[in-house]
């Protein structure tokens, strides 16, 4: 019987823990590990052209499946190369194993060819890293590694030398018992009797709804009902907040809209759902706070908070619902629904004209036809820039589509790479890369990943020839724009060139055809849309806030395209205030 090694044993423990795929690319010391899932059941090897997009794509996995997910760098570069991709991961709070090959055991600490340090590259990055230089250490190791990924809800980064991958593995090594789900937190008594107190005691109650949310959408309903509360979102929380929802104003932060921000500063407390929302300028100083998190890490580190409460936002609202007396006064609910309609209303007015004859294309155009003609289960991966402002406009949300860019790291590139771990875990399921024409080309190479995987991926491309974004913040700081422009580049041409189905769109009317026949492709498909550079209205004063990096005077003023569907549902909401 041949002795099993090191490489295989890991490989089996990935297996059991429920990792189908490992994303990355090839390379010497990584060679055993590949090799072992080669001949291993139940785990394939995804080969990427760019460890970043390998480490992009792994993250994205984990945020549709909720499950771990796997991606793998070689010796060196290979790691460096991850870095990016799995800071994305660990702020979007996926859990990813990352496997990190390392050079032969006795060469470490000798500036080998191609020696790092993978302890000090990783560390900010994630919850547990370590290397192992003994076999008799890898099964707790990756134990431990799995664990504090799926437990923690980030980053796992194992290091493991070529050699000591290939050296045989231990004999009779304990099977240990993997934890693969994540268990509910309720409150303490002491912290919902005195939140339900503080509810109670306030006249105007304001909920605002983050990530944290996902899978409460029923409860925070009917606590805001109970409590006539309006209720606004962070980015993040809106695929689970936004749908079906009579309470809601909006969102808040640099991307916002509507009525979110004069809901959470003319209430008298203002309740944290399940959201890190890191732009604290945009939070109120003069009302009491409540924070609601699964991690208390996150707890009162935007703003000062009356109180913190540690716990699943479900349990929370659960607990807590039944020990709250109904508030009869909807005055300041109406008054937040009206103010949000009228917001809305106004910057409508900027997508509804002349649109559908406008050259170039406006972007806020192409966002809400792709909104009509996308699936109600589609996955949207948005680049970071103007897409973001696009998405977080345009895509209606309903409890079955998805939305997923990196909101909390900020990375160019991550649109495309993203899809590809998407559509991974199913091919049936419609995923649209809405990525810009600065992003998608700086990991272009890993186009030619859905080409050969033949992945049904759509690429949506904004392409404005310009980091539009950057650009943006350039003009509102006072700056001229510089080093912003890109080449005018046909990526419809490129994405033919490399064996997928491509299509160039430079007129409005010939828009939703396009998007329609690429999502009718059964293989990857390119739609690049010509898009206006200047669809941006900059304000006609530039404050100081503004100046100093988008402070909130700037942001509500700042990007007026209009706002999609949303106003639709603004309308509507106002119909249901009752009239005296």
């Amino acid at each position: 019987m041949v002795k099993q090694n090191v490489a295989e044993q890991f490989v089996q423990i990935l297996v059991r823990a429920g990792v189908e795929r490992m994303y990355g690319v090839v390379g010497d010391s990584l060679n055993p590990v590949v090799d072992a899932i080669r001949r291993t059941p139940g785990l394939d090897w995804v080969h990427m052209r760019h460890e970043e997009a390998a480490a992009f794509a792994a993250g994205a996995e984990a945020q549709v499946t909720g499950r771990l997910a796997a991606c793998a760098g070689s010796c060196g570069p290979g790691n460096l190369h991850l870095v990016n991709g799995l800071y994305d991961a660990h702020r979007s709070m996926a859990p990813v194993l990352a496997l990190a090959s390392h050079i032969p055991s006795a060469e470490i600490g000798t500036s080998y060819f191609q020696e790092t340090h993978p302890s000090a590259l990783f560390e900010e990055c994630s919850h547990y890293n370590e290397m192992i230089s003994n076999p008799r250490q890898m099964p707790r190791v990756l134990q431990t590694a799995i664990q504090h990924a799926v437990g923690r809800q980030g980053v796992s980064v194992v290091t493991l030398p070529g050699d000591i991958a290939s050296a045989p593995a231990p004999d009779h090594a304990p099977e240990q018992a993997l934890v693969t789900g994540r268990p509910t937190v309720r409150p303490g008594e002491a912290e919902i009797e005195q939140l339900a107190r503080m509810v109670d005691a306030a006249d105007r109650v304001t909920l605002f709804c983050g990530s944290g949310t996902a899978g409460a959408h029923a409860e925070v309903m009917e606590f805001a009902e109970k409590i006539k509360s309006p209720v606004g979102h962070a980015l993040r929380g809106k695929e689970w907040i936004q749908y079906d929802n009579p309470f809601d104003v909006g969102m808040s932060g640099l991307l916002g809209y509507g009525a979110a921000y004069e809901a959470t500063h003319e209430c008298d407390l203002l309740i944290l759902l399940g959201t890190d929302f890191p732009y604290n300028a945009f939070l109120p100083t003069d009302v009491k706070i409540v924070q609601v998190d699964i991690r208390p890490e996150h707890l009162g580190r935007r703003s000062k908070l009356d109180l913190a409460v540690w716990g699943d936002v479900r349990e929370t609202l659960t607990a807590l619902i039944p020990r709250v007396r109904e508030k009869r006064s909807r005055r300041f609910l109406d008054r937040m629904l009206k103010k949000h309609a009228d917001a809305l209303e106004g910057v409508v007015k900027a997508y509804t004209r002349k649109v559908e004859k406008h050259t170039p294309i406006h972007p806020e155009y192409v966002a809400s036809v792709l909104d009509e003609v996308a699936d109600d289960d589609a996955v949207f991966t948005v680049d970071t820039g103007m897409c973001n402002v696009w998405a977080a406009r345009y895509l209606t949300p309903n409890g079955r589509r998805r939305v997923i860019g990196s909101f909390s790291h900020g990375s160019m590139a991550n649109a495309m790479p993203q899809a590809i771990g998407a559509q991974l875990t199913d091919r049936r399921r419609q995923i649209v890369s809405m990525s810009g024409d600065g992003g998608f080309a700086m990991l272009m190479g890993d186009f030619l990943t859905l080409v050969q995987h033949d992945l049904p991926v759509k690429v949506v491309l904004f392409n404005n020839s310009s980091l539009g974004m950057v650009e943006l913040e350039m003009l509102v700081a006072g700056l001229p724009s510089y080093g912003t422009a890109n080449s005018d580049t046909d990526f419809a041409a490129i994405a033919t060139a490399a064996g997928a189905y491509g299509v160039r769109v430079e007129k409005p009317r010939e828009l939703e055809k396009a998007l329609k026949d690429a999502f009718r492709h059964k293989g990857p498909a390119l739609v690049d849309v010509v898009t206006d550079p200047n669809a941006l209205s900059i304000p006609p004063k530039i404050s100081a806030e503004m100046v100093t990096g988008f402070a909130l005077s700037a942001s509500k003023i700042v990007l007026d395209g209009g706002v999609g569907r949303m106003v639709q549902m603004a309308r509507a909401n106002l119909r249901n205030v009752p009239r005296p």
